[in-house]
């Protein structure tokens, strides 16, 4: 007899959407922050969240299932992981990007085929225009955007902060800064250092709210920037994160040109995203945010390591090397 070749994996892969959705209702109706205060039977937390009865008691043993929970005598309680990552109330959250996942994301995402075929973006703009100028009409929706950047990019900024050689430096300025979890991150770290966020006009309150929270408003500030009109500032180091990805090739050449002519002589471009494996066969999170980025923009697409060296090393930048950073992200620095 041949032995029978085990189906199980295919159909949870096809059906992970599930999984998914569970965990982001959870984050959705407020499940992990609940429970950080302290744990509750399934009754008194459903009340607590607002859920029918119905499936309540499936819908937090599925969370126990997936490992986001704990239950223990009838009482539910996060797993580390979540109570720190999954809390709104603490600096550790990165739900932003799971919140902009249910609301936006899931539904796009079921477009995917249609923007395969065609290759055009499937989300509430289409064509029209990017979807930072999209975003700026909207300063709420600003807000949340750059919330869920923060959500995605603090494990990678928390890991830029530790790994690289931040002593060397005094100056730094963060393109497309966002809410600005480098520059918070980088400055918490390394107490000489000073830094700029660069980012579109309805970012300012958000960067300065974020950073005046962490008491750095007197190292870090804030400077309006278009990437595509205006100059990068002089400083030592210049970072770009989950940037260059959404730009067709052409600008990505531009952008780091860009950062080459800011820097002086022994500058610095550190630019960090999920990309993919240069054998292309493993980082799945780092192809899974390209075929976002096909749903969200008309040409950007992410790339590998070795790709983004090979960009830099054009321009001129010497000294380029390429390294895993933390997760699906890695991170490849030139020197000018």
């Amino acid at each position: 007899m041949t032995q029978e070749i085990d189906h199980n994996a295919i159909v949870r892969l096809g059906m992970a959407y599930a999984e998914s959705k569970t965990l982001l209702s959870a984050v959705e109706l407020g499940v992990f922050t609940a429970l950080a205060r302290e744990p509750l039977d399934w009754q008194t937390l459903r009340e607590r969240i607002g859920i029918h009865p119905r499936a309540a008691r499936d819908f937090f043993d599925a969370l126990v299932a997936l490992r986001l929970l704990r239950r223990e005598d009838g009482r539910y309680s996060n797993t580390r992981e979540a109570d720190l990552y999954l809390d709104k109330t603490k600096k550790s959250y990165i739900g932003g990007m799971l919140e902009m996942s249910n609301a936006r994301l899931y539904g796009i995402w079921g477009s995917l085929s249609e923007a395969l075929r065609t290759g055009a973006p499937q989300n509430e703009i289409g064509a029209r225009e990017d979807i930072f100028t999209w975003l700026s009409k909207t300063p709420e929706k600003y807000r949340e955007f750059t919330q869920a950047m923060t959500g995605l990019s603090l494990p990678s900024a928390r890991a830029l902060a530790a790994k690289f050689p931040w002593d060397r430096y005094k100056t730094f300025a963060d393109v497309g800064t966002a809410q600005g979890g480098l520059p918070v991150q980088v400055a918490l770290a390394h107490p000489q250092v000073t830094g700029i966020g660069l980012d579109l006009p309805p970012v300012q309150p958000v960067f300065e709210d974020y950073v005046r929270e962490h008491g750095l408003a007197d190292r870090l500030r804030f400077q309006v920037f278009d990437l595509f009109k205006d100059p990068i500032p002089k400083v030592d180091v210049i970072t770009m994160g989950h940037i260059l990805h959404g730009w067709k090739l052409a600008d990505k050449r531009g952008f780091i040109k860009k950062a080459y002519d800011a820097l002086s002589e022994g500058g610095v471009l550190v630019v960090y995203d999920a990309m993919i494996d240069d054998e292309r066969r493993e980082n799945v999170a780092g192809f899974m945010m390209s075929l976002t980025i096909l749903l969200e923009t008309p040409e950007g697409f992410d790339y590998t390591s070795a790709d983004c060296a090979g960009w830099l090393r054009e321009q001129g930048f010497r000294d380029v090397r390429a390294e895993k950073l933390i997760g699906s992200d890695s991170f490849v620095v030139g020197v000018k």
